[in-house]
């Protein structure tokens, strides 16, 4: 595929300046410190701790006669950096639109906290959020980007399979879901956001000497009687492949999963260029798909 081709008309201006981010042992630390230094905290998200000592940020929904549905959101940055204060300005913007309570849970990151350390973490918020007296437990929707996607791809196997939390949805947008595509070999497109070594260094990071059978969403055999899905990729990304694929076998297996694919969206394509029509019907499309499951 030539380098430049394929990039959606409303993304192509920014896309010329956007590198391909190559994560790597030195440039991780780089990147968790400059996290740090550039993300303002904003208006109307609480900052709380649960009582496994990691935090949560949450956005209360307001204006509800009763318990509101709610949304574990799983921010994104390939199983080894971000931070739930990158999200806030997402996370409220879904708590407007779709009326919703939403949290979002700080979880250990790899390398130094590989599987399944952060996945558990991002479960005990889950069943932290459905006992919110506050919330109705009935209506709960687990969703992510990226590696947060992959955690939430992850954490409707461990819903299922513990029996405590029965998510409504799992909404995974543009998720990183399996760690064979790390091996295979470069192609000559030039993926924006997130490319291959990027996903070598972090697969590696995150499975370290876990199973792969079982910490790889992708790999999972059994995928009946997980929550229906929704799954937004794009033809330019990294994980597009794999992202159908994934879509096909849910159906396969019999879970409902829409399939939403924006021809020439490249990786994060929404957060970089949120004020383009592509990203706001990406946005649109998502609040649709909890709109359905939560209502």
């Amino acid at each position: 595929m030539p380098r430049d081709d394929g990039i959606h008309p409303d993304l192509r201006r920014i896309a010329r300046f956007l590198p391909p981010t190559s994560v790597t042992p030195r440039t991780l630390w780089v990147m968790r410190g400059l996290e740090k230094m550039f993300v303002p905290a904003k208006k109307g998200v609480e900052a709380l701790t649960l009582t496994s000592g990691r935090s949560v940020r949450l956005c209360r929904a307001v204006g509800n006669d009763g318990p509101s549905a709610a949304l574990l959101w799983i921010h994104g940055g390939g199983y080894v950096m971000g931070k739930p204060k990158l999200s806030d300005e997402f996370c409220l913007r879904l708590n407007r639109r779709v009326g919703i309570t939403v949290a979002a849970p700080e979880y250990r990151l790899a390398p130094g906290h590989p599987y399944p350390a952060g996945l558990e973490d991002c479960y005990a918020a889950l069943v932290w959020l459905a006992s919110l007296p506050s919330v109705d437990a009935t209506r709960v929707a687990i969703a992510g980007e990226s590696g947060g996607g992959g955690l939430a791809a992850a954490l409707a196997f461990l819903a299922r399979d513990r029996g405590e939390v029965s998510p409504a949805l799992q909404l995974l947008s543009y998720p990183m879901l399996d760690d064979r595509a790390a091996s295979k070999p470069s192609v000559a497109h030039r993926y924006r956001l997130w490319n291959e070594p990027s996903n070598r260094f972090a697969w590696t990071s995150y499975i370290r000497g876990a199973d792969p059978d079982v910490a790889v969403p992708a790999r999972r055999t059994d995928l009946a009687g997980l929550p229906p899905a929704w799954i937004g990729t794009g033809t330019a990304d990294l994980f597009y492949d794999e992202n159908i694929a994934y879509a096909q076998r849910l159906r396969a297996a019999g879970v409902p999963c829409q399939l939403e694919v924006v021809d020439g969206g490249f990786h994060g394509f929404d957060r970089v260029a949120r004020s383009t029509p592509v990203a706001r019907q990406f946005f649109d499309r998502q609040c649709e798909a909890l709109r359905k499951a939560l209502s």
